[in-house]
Parts: structure tokens; C-alpha cells; sequence
């Protein structure tokens, strides 16, 4: 992913979810980023840009029951 394209997507992801907290960090492999809210880790995205015409973004989010017993 671009810088651009990182920039574009951290400002939509942090208007609908509604807080600044939500930042989006490169990683090694182009093709995906590692979405944080707040200091925590919360998934990682995708882009599709095979069809240069047709780009698209997918957001895996992983929730461990651990979590959802602890909360």
C-alpha cells in the first residue's frame, strides 16, 4: 500500500469508527498493514488492487475468546 492509500483509508477508518485512536502501521509484506486502536493491535487489512480500476480493502479482525471472557 501506498502512503497515500494508507492515509485515505486510516481517516475513513477513524471517521466511522468515530475516534482518532485508530492507526494503520506498514508491515514487510505490501500488500497489508496492521490496523491499531490505541497502543492494541486490532487486525490487519488487505488491499485488492489486481483490477486497478476496481480497488478494494479488507479488514480481518481476530477476537479471542480469552478477551471475551476477560471482559
Amino acid at each position: 500500500m501506498t502512503p497515500q492509500q494508507i492515509s485515505q483509508v486510516q481517516s475513513y477508518l477513524r471517521k466511522r469508527f468515530g475516534t482518532e485512536t485508530v492507526t494503520l502501521k506498514p508491515r514487510k509484506v505490501k500488500d497489508s498493514v496492521e490496523v491499531y486502536l490505541d497502543d492494541e493491535i486490532l487486525g490487519l487489512l488487505y488491499i485488492d488492487d489486481e483490477d486497478k480500476d476496481d480497488i478494494s480493502y479488507d479488514l480481518n479482525i481476530s477476537i479471542l475468546q480469552d478477551d471475551l471472557d476477560a471482559g
